[in-house]
């Protein structure tokens, strides 16, 4: 018997054309000149989409003032309004008040270092598992069991 198709659930059905339309960006910055010797273009920008996705992104499927408000608030480093419009502005060139998936990925990929670009990385860092450490376990002491 076939498998009935899956419905998303929650907030899947707002996700979904989201998803196709930064795929299709996904696919044009990979066919851009600019960005052909980067190294793992395509996982990066799979990560970049993800991300990006991750921000409460207004109507326009855009990054607005308030989404990057919430955004710094749940990684635990609220910032002023003032501040706020900064790290947006760093991002667009303070041509829009919003940051496009276009202005993300060029962020990400390029050599400035934005506010918002180290606050991405460095979210992804808090995120991944801890590293296994290399070379035997360390020797746990009586005092440290619990």
């Amino acid at each position: 018997a076939m498998a009935a198709p899956r419905r998303p659930s929650g907030g899947g059905l707002r996700r979904a054309p989201q998803d196709g339309r930064l795929e299709e960006i996904n696919k044009e910055f990979l066919c851009d000149p600019k960005f052909s010797n980067e190294k793992d273009l395509e996982e990066k920008l799979a990560v970049f989409k993800e991300k990006y996705m991750e921000f409460d992104l207004n109507n326009q499927g855009e990054i607005d003032l308030m989404s990057v408000k919430r955004m710094m608030e749940k990684l635990g480093a609220p910032k002023t309004h003032l501040e706020l419009k900064k790290m947006i502005s760093e991002v667009t060139g303070g041509v829009s008040d919003t940051i496009s998936y276009q202005d993300f990925v060029n962020m990400m990929l390029g050599k400035r270092s934005a506010v918002l670009k180290l606050v991405m990385m460095f979210e992804g860092k808090a995120n991944e598992s801890n590293p296994k450490p290399s070379g035997p376990p360390p020797e746990r002491d009586i005092a440290s069991l619990p």
